[in-house]
């Protein structure tokens, strides 16, 4: 392969591209946590019922997104990156806004499964698309400025619903900004690296590769388990936290309210692990300092019960948990440049939706161990001491990938 490709600077067309796209991505993504319960009560289910299809409802949502990361994936190392951009925003952009039209939870929750397949295709595409070509010793960086925006998009579907004060009119908008931006697309260019690929005759996007020796397999593996922490936050500690609360004494608390707290703080952890990164060469010493600083939040969210905290101090530390998530950048980064560019878009794709698609696996192992111990809250706090030791570990053994040359294959 010739090591020539045109590179791009940090605020260039495909980065800001990639940054909308990534914030309509989770506007679509986080919305459901956000609305989940009005829109369930809506529809006429009891308190126990907005919290059980509440769980099944992101469960196949997000099952749906691990199988669209392999299919984008795929489609993205066979196809092109820019195919995966084109076609994951408009189905999840129709699906999103079918969600605004439904009458029943059946139709809710097929949709909201469509539409997580959709929503798998954008952030590792983005990634991919700007790691290959961004200089190697700013591609964090690059990484850093698309998860920012994707934030915002949570903040912003937090504040949509409190201006409209109506859960469907949030699916319109977001479908809505959705289709808008695919004129924005149009000025998007091919990698230069996936250019070169083509002409190889090498395999591209054979997802079953990816495990076809145990050391990749194993690479792949410690991908995913890095990213554990970040969705069992998002999903169970702040997507349920009035849960949490009520069982600790607080009550008052709005999930809506605390995932727009977290992801504020995560516009500054993803910004400030991209730098520190930077800083320090290295992903590895990054996202240990963010993990130690989540796990510390995580500790304090559980030590609110017995009277110890109120909704103000719950805000705060899920506000500190998002800080601490700034680790996502650095796992999703870190996932593109683990692998050749023929695998490429297949892992940096994948590797995201399959964290997601654990959150199913993470509430199950919550639900058992609440059901051994019969403690709601100790059942969370167990979950997270395996879901941490599982990613700590897999981060110790993870090679080093700090400007390190995008330009190989896998064979």
């Amino acid at each position: 392969m010739s090591t020539t490709q045109k590179q791009i600077a940090v605020f260039s067309v495909p980065v800001i591209v990639g940054a909308l796209g990534f914030f309509v991505d989770i506007f679509d993504l986080l919305l459901f946590a956000i609305i989940r319960k009005p829109s369930l009560q809506s529809l006429g289910l009891s308190p126990e019922e907005v919290l059980s299809k509440g769980e099944l409802i992101i469960s196949l949502q997000m099952i749906g997104l691990v199988i669209g990361g392999i299919l984008w994936g795929m489609m993205g190392d066979r196809k092109g990156r820019l195919s995966v951009l084109f076609g994951s925003i408009i189905l999840y952009s129709l699906a999103t806004i079918g969600n605004g039209l439904v009458q029943n939870v059946t139709q809710y929750t097929w949709l909201r499964f469509i539409a997580g397949i959709g929503l798998a295709g954008e952030l590792g595409a983005s990634i991919t698309l700007v790691s290959e070509m961004l200089p190697k010793e700013k591609r964090g960086l690059g990484a850093s400025v698309i998860a920012c925006a994707g934030v915002l998009g949570s903040i912003s579907a937090y504040f949509t619903y409190k201006l409209f004060g109506d859960w469907r009119m949030c699916y319109y908008i977001g479908g809505a900004m959705g289709l808008l931006l695919l004129f924005l697309r149009a000025n998007v260019m091919e990698s230069g690296l996936y250019a070169q690929v083509k002409k190889e005759a090498v395999s591209r996007g054979n997802f079953l590769m990816l495990f076809s020796t145990r050391e990749r397999a194993w690479r792949y593996l410690k991908g995913v388990l890095i990213g554990l922490p970040t969705w069992y936050v998002i999903g169970l500690l702040i997507t349920f936290s009035d849960k949490f609360a009520h069982e600790m004494g607080i009550e008052g608390v709005d999930p809506g309210k605390a995932v727009m707290y977290q992801y504020v703080a995560l516009v500054f952890g993803d910004l400030s692990a991209g730098l520190l990164s930077n800083y320090l060469k290295s992903r590895k010493k990054a996202w240990f300092i963010f993990f130690s600083i989540m796990c510390v939040f995580a500790v304090l969210y559980f030590l609110q019960g017995g009277g110890h905290g109120s909704v103000t101090t719950m805000y705060l530390v899920c506000g500190g948990l998002g800080f601490g998530a700034g680790t996502s950048v650095l796992y999703i980064t870190m996932s593109a440049e683990q692998f050749g560019t023929n695998l490429r878009a297949s892992s940096a794709i994948s590797i995201p939706n399959v964290v997601r698609g654990f959150l199913p696996l993470i509430i199950l192992l919550h639900r058992g161990l609440r059901n051994l111990t019969g403690d709601y809250i100790t059942g969370g706090w167990m979950t997270g001491l395996v879901v941490m030791s599982l990613a700590c570990i897999a981060a110790w053994m993870m090679k080093e990938s700090f400007a390190k040359d995008m330009d190989f294959l896998e064979t």
